[in-house]
């Protein structure tokens, strides 16, 4: 399996509250970045937070050797021929650490951004995103006309194909979700289900895909609660239930209002939007918990537990097709050494070797096609 953390503010012991939320300073950033990959795990993802991913990920390259950069990206926001060349960039001084994560957003975060467009539309457009995105990672000259795009003669000049181009991760709830998951991408993720609820999503996907000749990976995000023994887990989901106020409630209510994401309403129905007194009221599933989603928007469902229920869990959404799992802990610095050190041992987690760099003598001079320049000949004798 392959296992990430998450690299992305908000953080803190309780980040919903000024109290409890933590100064993530670049330093503080690095800290993470360095323990995620000395620690072993296969690498971190760098969500829609409130750091631009790209500029954070490419700050972290010195700072890390083996883990691969999870970035997230959004159609849309950018031409794809663009976003095409900053991730080949990328993959090459990274020696090829790095996997897009494509977000397609909802109503309320993209109209910040002047994308004001309807469900089926924005993955519409997603569409011919990706149509455009994968040729120009895979070397190839792109023509291509759609409604949201009018793309002509665009080429590369850094090579992309098996070693540099990043495989792309997806992830949504709605039948056009899955569709563009089947037709496109290496990596179809959904949120913090019950193992039984994602076996369910994983066939549906899986059937669309066979449809397209195609076979997929999935994955999870999930939060995890892990302490020495379960009794002690269940004890930290009390204290991080009793810092959860009616105001942190109602402003991740505010942030999910008039959202018209799939995902973010199958999160939302697993805890109702109650708050019962007691916080196992919110387990739905042995020891999968659906409180965090309470106060943040997204993926709020935590595995609680020892080391050993830890493990026990994550091998039930293995067993109903999973292979990847993105996982964090608040704060992430603690809680990665907490994971790391008591559960990461125990899991076949696959981590790849960075590729080699390109050849450090290799030359460019203007071509004829846009944006791919020749080798630079050497002078004859």
């Amino acid at each position: 399996m392959e296992v990430y953390w998450y690299l992305t503010a908000p953080d803190g012991p309780q980040p919903w509250s000024a109290t409890g939320s933590r100064a993530m300073t670049y330093p503080y950033l690095q800290q993470v970045a360095r323990a995620v990959d000395h620690l072993g795990f296969t690498g971190a993802l760098l969500a829609t937070g409130a750091h631009d991913p790209w500029i954070l990920g490419a700050s972290l390259i010195p700072f890390t050797e083996d883990f691969k950069f999870l970035v997230a990206i959004q159609p849309g926001l950018i031409s794809p021929t663009l976003l095409a060349k900053m991730a080949l960039t990328f993959s090459h001084l990274s020696k090829g650490r790095l996997l897009l994560n494509v977000v397609s957003g909802d109503a309320n975060t993209l109209g910040a951004y002047g994308l004001n467009l309807g469900h089926d539309e924005r993955y519409a457009l997603g569409d011919e995103f990706l149509s455009v995105l994968k040729p120009l990672l895979a070397g190839e000259t792109v023509n291509f006309k759609g409604e949201h795009f009018d793309i002509r003669n665009a080429r590369l000049a850094l090579p992309g194909g098996s070693a540099f181009a990043p495989p792309l991760w997806f992830g949504g709830s709605s039948e056009v979700a899955q569709e563009i998951a089947a037709k496109h991408v290496d990596t179809y993720l959904t949120w913090g289900e019950t193992p039984p609820q994602a076996a369910e999503k994983i066939a549906q996907v899986r059937q669309r895909a066979a449809a397209h000749g195609r076979t997929l990976r999935f994955g999870v995000r999930l939060y995890v609660i892990v302490r020495d023994t379960d009794e002690k887990a269940w004890e930290a989901v009390d204290e991080l239930y009793a810092s959860m106020d009616d105001q942190a409630i109602a402003s991740r209510q505010a942030l999910a209002k008039n959202s018209d994401s799939v995902g973010q309403a199958r999160m939302s129905a697993l805890h109702g939007e109650r708050r019962p007194d007691n916080a196992r009221d919110l387990e739905i599933y042995p020891n999968l918990w659906a409180g965090i989603g309470l106060v943040r928007p997204g993926p709020g469902t935590a595995i609680v537990g020892s080391p050993d229920t830890v493990e026990r869990v994550m091998k039930e959404y293995v067993d109903a097709g999973i292979d990847v799992f993105i996982l964090s802990g608040l704060p992430l610095l603690e809680e990665a050494y907490r994971f790391g050190e008591q559960v990461l041992p125990r899991l076949p987690v696959t981590r790849s070797a960075p590729v080699a760099a390109p050849a450090a003598d290799q030359r460019y001079t203007w071509g004829t096609i846009w944006d791919r320049p020749v080798p630079a000949q050497e002078p004859s004798a």
